[in-house]
């Protein structure tokens, strides 16, 4: 009886977040809260909350500090010149740009959310694209692949929904899996190269002087030209995204056009949205802190580095670094509450995800739910396959992690494939680095909001960025996957 309520219950949280009748938040809470009570363990529900709210709260700690930390990187200004040398880097060829499009998108998804990394990616290159007459669809996949192979650093949401999952150290989880996921983003890189060729061989040699609207005078370098408009929205793209804030909602625009009105966006601070009318990386932006660039990059690179060699634990990391990284850049006690403020919605919606997530698999596990459907599934499993419950784990994740959302995969399957992994002698560690491979997949998914902020900024069609995007994002994942295996990290 515990094995079928419990592939219920799964089945009923997939069903209901799939087809958006709940929220992920609701659904983890109420849906395993109402089959606690059915499996006649109602009583005891409190415990197992708190217990699951206690394994959690690092988690959740280092979301919320990894996003501020990012966030306030992006409204000081880190990542600006950044985005300039890639401009100026791709000029008028479309290898470079498509490059220069895969270069950007891994950078700025170091912030760890999908939707601020497309409102930058997007917003800097849509001109070039439609100056050149480039395809945008190359612009949305590469951007959405690039983002899923880094999506999996620890705050970026799947390698903390596994360790949340599976009650693990995302440090332990991550780490190891680095080398494999270096080799995913070089064959992102080789992608672009190919896919860039592929546009060059299209569209001839190219000059920007021969794409510009002869009505329009330009003064200055064409690459000075460039830079300006991109970074300050005066191109022909625009960003339409709307985010939604305690106010009301606010449109960002980075340019003339018009995008995907009801796009969900979830950004940093003014660089994302702002009644005020700053744009994307709007130069003039008063959060902005030049004198302290060298400060802001060298404790960025430390941190990335502590996080590496696990000096300390990453949630304290973050603590500690988005603690300084205020105190430096805002002295002022109003000015670093307007930047907490400003990242707020994303940090509730991230850490009250994992909180909820205490319900869901407080209940899988104490009732014993989990236990018994991964005895029915090792019973399923041939004998031959079960050693390789790793590799199988990292197959499974490419479809599954695209037709349902992140939440329903690591908090519904990946328990269950790491108590049968178990039963075969396998860890669930390497259960959950073979959790990742679908990632630079499941970012093109139609369940996460982040694309339709990509394929709205962008104005393409959900259906030709997924038809594009689909084939090489999955090769991109079995790259990853055959990397793992090789490397012995799966």
């Amino acid at each position: 009886m515990l094995t079928i309520l419990g592939f219920v219950m799964i089945a009923a949280f997939l069903v209901l977040i799939m087809m958006k009748k709940m929220s992920p938040m609701a659904a983890l809470v109420l849906i395993p809260a109402l089959f606690c009570v059915l499996v006649g363990q109602g009583a005891h529900l409190g415990d197992y909350v708190l217990k699951g709210i206690g394994d959690l709260a690092p988690t959740a700690a280092m979301l919320m500090f990894a996003i501020i930390y990012f966030g306030v990187m992006i409204d000081v200004g880190l990542f600006d010149p950044i985005v300039r040398g890639i401009l100026k880097f791709c000029k008028a060829d479309p290898v470079r740009v498509v490059v220069g499009t895969a270069l950007l998108a891994a950078i700025v998804s170091l912030d760890g959310d999908g939707s601020t990394t497309f409102m930058i990616t997007v917003s800097a290159l849509y001109p070039l694209y439609k100056r050149l007459k480039m395809s945008l669809v190359v612009m949305t996949g590469v951007a959405a692949t690039a983002n899923g192979v880094m999506n999996t650093l620890p705050w970026g949401g799947p390698t903390a929904r596994a360790a949340t999952a599976l009650k693990l150290d995302a440090g332990d989880i991550f780490v190891p899996m680095i080398p494999a996921l270096a080799v995913g983003l070089v064959a992102v890189f080789a992608l672009a190269y190919v896919l860039g060729r592929r546009e060059r061989k299209r569209l001839g040699v190219l000059t920007l002087d021969d794409t510009l609207d002869d009505t329009r005078p330009v003064t200055g370098t064409v690459a000075e030209k460039e830079t300006e408009q991109v970074l300050v929205g005066a191109g022909t793209g625009a960003t339409g995204a709307t985010g939604g804030t305690p106010g009301g909602t606010r449109s960002t625009t980075g340019g003339a056009g018009t995008g995907a009105d009801d796009a969900p966006a979830a950004g940093s601070g003014e660089q994302a949205d702002d009644d005020d009318g700053l744009q994307v990386l709007d130069p003039q932006r008063a959060t902005l802190r030049p004198k302290l660039y060298w400060f802001n990059a060298a404790l960025t690179l430390a941190l990335l580095t502590l996080l590496i060699l696990q000096t300390l634990p990453i949630p304290v990391l973050f603590l500690l670094g988005a603690a300084l990284a205020l105190t430096v850049n805002f002295p002022h006690m109003k000015d670093q509450k307007a930047r907490v403020a400003a990242h707020a919605e994303n940090v509730l919606n991230v850490s009250g995800m994992v909180f909820a997530a205490a319900v869901f698999t407080g209940v899988l596990t104490g009732t014993g739910m989990v236990e018994h459907m991964a005895r029915w599934l090792v019973s399923g499993v041939p004998d031959a396959l079960g050693p390789h419950m790793g590799i199988v784990t990292g197959v499974l994740s490419i479809p599954l992690t695209y037709f349902m959302s992140n939440d329903g995969f690591y908090f519904g399957i990946v328990p269950i494939l790491a108590e049968a992994g178990a039963a075969h002698g396998v860890a669930p560690i390497e259960i959950a680095r073979a959790s990742l491979v679908g990632q630079a997949l499941h970012m093109s998914s139609p369940l996460v909001p982040a694309v339709y902020v990509l394929v709205g900024m962008a104005k393409v069609e959900f259906g030709d960025h997924t038809k594009f995007t689909v084939k090489w994002a999955a090769l991109t994942s079995l790259v990853v996957l055959c990397a793992g295996v090789l490397f012995g990290i799966i």
